[in-house]
């Protein structure tokens, strides 16, 4: 799966840390997701994207797999 949150933080001038705050999960879990080593719930999906105020499709990407 690929996913836009580093574009998204650049976007909204967020830090690793600045997310994390705002939807209360730890730098090393949102470190994690953006290089593809942790595949977010459902939940935590949609408060990123609450939080960018865009969709969870804009956020991530199924890769199709051979």
């Amino acid at each position: 799966m690929k996913n836009t949150i580093h574009v998204q933080r650049a976007i909204h001038k967020m830090t690793q840390a600045d997310l994390s705050e705002a939807i209360g999960v730890s730098r090393q879990t949102i470190n994690s997701i953006e290089k593809n080593r942790y595949v977010p719930s459902t939940v935590l999906a949609l408060k990123i994207a609450r939080t960018f105020k865009v969709s969870v499709e804009e956020l991530f990407e199924l890769e199709e797999q051979d």
